[in-house]
C-alpha cells in the first residue's frame, strides 16, 4: 500500500489552524466561509482568505476543501449565489455539500466543480451511495453510524471511481450524523444551518407537573443525565482496520477546537498511518500515540460505531464535561530565515549569543503564560513531545523576562536542540493542565 492511496483530512477553523494542520501532516484541509458551513461559531474564512488558503495549500502540494453543507432556506439563495460567484476562481479543490439545491447552484456557476457529499446526508446504505454516485459525485462522506462490514458493502457497490471518506476522530452526535432539531426547539438555533448550541451535552432533570420545585434526576449520578451526550471518537487503535476498509479519506473533526488540538491529533494519526503503511506486518500500536491524544481537550473516548451498532452500544459518556488538555504555551515563529537572522544579530549586539552550551535561541509566539526555566515539552511534526527546560526568557528586544504573560507576545528562549517554525511548547507531563469550555475549543 502507498500513502498516496489515502488522505488524512484535518479541520481548519481559521488560517492559523490550517497552517498547523498542513505542517503536522495533513494531506488536505477543510474549512468554511463566513456563511453556509456547519460550524458558524468558528472564525472561518473571508472570501480573500479562502483564495489565500487555497494558494497556501497548493504551494505545499495539499488540497483545500470548502464546506457548504448547511441547508439554506429560500431567502438565503441570493447570498449563496453571490458567495459562490466570489470564490469560483479561488482554486477550491472540492465543495462539501448536503443539499441538492446547493449542489445544483454550485454546478450552475462552476460546471466542473468537484462535489463531496457531507456526512449530514447520512449515507448509510449501498442504495443511497449509488444514488449519489449516479449524480456524478466524486466522494461520499459516510454517516458516522456505520460498521466496517457495512462500509465494505458500500465500497463494493459504488466501485473504485467513487471515493469514501469517514471520520476517525472528534466529537460525535447522538442524532444520526448531526440531523438534530433539539437546539431549534430549545433556543431557536438551527443545528442544520451551522448554529448548534449542543443541548445534548446539557444536564437534564425530570419535573412532575404539580411539583415544579422538586426536580428529579433521570440518570445514574449526581451530575445530570447523559442520555444524549456522546463519547468523542478516537480510532487510533483501529488503524489497520481503517486502512483495509475501503475508506479513501480519514477525517478529523474539530474546526471549533484549538490550533494545539489540530496539531496534536493530525500529527498522531500521521505517525500511526505512516507506520502501518511502511510495515503492515510489523505494525504495532504505540502507547505514546494514545498519550498524545489524551493531551488534548476531549470527552471520554470511544471508537465510534465501526465495531458495534448504535443500538448495541450508543457510545454515551458517563461523566460530565471535557477532560482537560495540556497547556499550549507557545509556537515557534514562522518568520523567514533572513528576518530571524536580523533579529538574532540584534540580540548578539546585546550580549545574548545565538548558541551556548545550554542550546540555541528560538523565537516564539506566546499562547499561554510561560515562565523562565520552566520544564516543558516540545512537539514537532512526526515526533512525540520531547522534554526540555526553556531556560531564561528574553523579550522581543532582548530584555530578560521572568515570564511571558501576554497573549501572542514575542519571546526568545534557549532550547537544547534545533527548533523549526511551527514547533510547539506545551506543559510537561502532568503539569499545566487547563480546562477548556466547549465554546473555546
Amino acid at each position: 500500500m502507498s500513502s498516496k492511496q489515502f488522505e488524512l483530512l484535518s479541520p481548519a477553523g481559521n488560517f492559523e489552524k490550517m497552517k498547523v494542520a498542513i505542517l503536522y501532516g495533513a494531506d488536505a484541509v477543510y474549512f468554511a466561509g463566513k456563511q453556509f458551513g456547519m460550524r458558524s461559531a468558528a472564525d472561518n474564512f473571508s472570501v480573500q482568505e479562502i483564495k489565500e488558503a487555497c494558494t497556501y495549500a497548493h504551494q505545499r502540494g495539499k488540497k483545500a476543501y470548502l464546506t457548504c453543507n448547511t441547508i439554506p432556506r429560500t431567502d438565503e439563495y441570493p447570498e449563496l449565489i453571490r458567495f459562490i460567484n466570489e470564490i469560483k476562481d479561488a482554486g477550491v479543490d472540492a465543495f462539501i455539500c448536503t443539499d441538492l439545491g446547493v449542489i445544483a447552484t454550485i454546478r450552475d456557476i462552476i460546471p466542473d466543480a468537484e462535489i463531496h457529499i457531507s456526512t449530514q446526508a447520512s449515507i448509510m446504505s449501498p442504495a443511497a451511495a449509488k444514488a449519489y454516485a449516479a449524480l456524478g459525485i466524486k466522494r461520499l462522506v459516510l454517516a458516522r453510524e456505520l460498521t466496517f462490514p457495512e462500509i465494505r458493502q458500500i465500497r463494493e457497490a459504488v466501485g473504485p471511481d467513487v471515493e469514501l471518506e469517514a471520520f476517525i476522530h472528534g466529537s460525535m452526535c447522538v442524532s444520526i450524523s448531526g440531523r438534530c432539531l433539539l437546539a431549534n426547539e430549545l433556543n431557536g438555533r438551527d443545528g442544520n444551518r451551522g448554529t448548534c448550541s449542543q443541548p445534548c451535552r446539557w444536564n437534564y432533570v425530570l419535573l412532575e407537573e404539580k411539583r415544579p420545585n422538586s426536580p428529579i434526576p433521570i440518570e445514574q449520578n449526581e451530575y445530570g443525565t447523559f442520555i444524549m451526550s456522546s463519547k468523542d471518537m478516537c480510532t487510533i487503535d483501529l488503524i489497520p482496520e481503517l486502512l483495509n476498509s475501503g475508506i479513501t479519506s480519514f477525517k478529523i473533526e474539530g474546526r471549533m477546537k484549538s490550533a494545539y488540538y489540530t496539531a496534536v491529533v493530525t500529527n498522531t494519526y500521521r505517525m500511526a498511518i505512516d507506520s502501518y503503511l511502511k510495515d503492515p506486518s510489523g505494525y504495532e500500536m504505540k502507547k505514546e500515540w494514545m498519550d498524545e491524544l489524551e493531551s488534548v481537550s476531549h470527552r471520554t473516548y470511544g471508537t465510534g460505531f465501526y465495531q458495534v451498532k448504535p443500538m448495541e452500544d450508543p457510545q454515551l459518556v458517563d461523566e460530565c464535561g471535557y477532560i482537560r488538555e495540556k497547556a499550549y504555551y507557545a509556537i515557534a515563529d514562522y518568520e523567514k530565515e533572513d528576518c530571524v537572522r536580523t533579529e538574532l544579530q540584534k540580540l548578539e549586539d546585546k550580549g545574548i549569543p545565538f548558541q551556548t552550551a545550554e542550546g540555541r535561541l528560538s523565537r516564539f509566539h506566546q499562547k499561554n503564560k510561560i515562565c523562565s526555566f520552566e520544564e516543558v515539552e516540545v512537539l514537532s511534526p512526526s515526533k512525540i513531545g520531547v522534554g526540555a527546560n526553556v531556560g531564561q526568557l528574553w523579550s522581543e528586544n532582548g530584555e530578560p523576562l521572568e515570564s511571558a504573560p501576554h497573549p501572542d507576545m514575542i519571546f526568545w528562549c534557549r532550547l537544547p536542540f534545533e527548533v523549526k517554525g511551527g514547533d510547539i511548547i506545551r506543559a510537561s507531563a502532568g503539569v499545566g493542565m487547563v480546562k477548556r469550555a466547549p465554546d473555546t475549543l
